[in-house]
């Protein structure tokens, strides 16, 4: 009775291990089924990816080719402006101050009077005026500015 026992167990043993082992063999066919349809949707993903990442690296190129060429240009153009303020800086600077002088020389012989240490005058775009009038205008101006303010 006994071995009965005994090998009835051992056939309720050895059927619990046949559906488990149906069912692991189970999972790992369905598994290995994902991993290849994983793995076929991967490889065009990566190589989409790796078309895309090529084509931003040569934009990267061609934006790295354009801002040295822009570089270059500011280089020349800084280069050409400080070759130009040097070549005609300088003369027109002379050829100004040369007719100054030349218009304060032919005002001051018109006039026929030496002019007063004493009296300052202001310039104003290529004319004097008198402090007597520079005070006038001051005036008005401020009469304006009160007047506005009062509005």
């Amino acid at each position: 009775m006994a071995g009965i026992l005994v090998a009835v167990f051992w056939a309720i043993l050895v059927s619990f291990l046949a559906v488990a082992l149906a069912r692991l063999a189970q999972t790992l066919r369905a598994t290995t089924r994902l991993v290849a349809d994983v793995t076929e949707q991967a490889v065009p993903l990566l190589n989409d990816a790796s078309a895309a990442v090529r084509s931003a690296q040569t934009q990267i190129d061609r934006v790295d080719a354009i801002a040295t060429d822009v570089q270059e240009v500011t280089s020349n153009a800084s280069a050409l402006s400080t070759t130009v303020a040097s070549t005609f800086g300088g003369p027109l600077v002379k050829v100004a101050a040369f007719g100054y002088g030349v218009r304060r020389a032919l005002t001051g012989r018109r006039d026929d009077r030496p002019s007063t240490a004493g009296s300052r005058r202001e310039v104003i775009v290529g004319r004097t005026v008198p402090a007597a009038r520079r005070a006038r205008r001051a005036q008005r101006a401020a009469d304006r500015a009160h007047r506005e303010k009062g509005n």
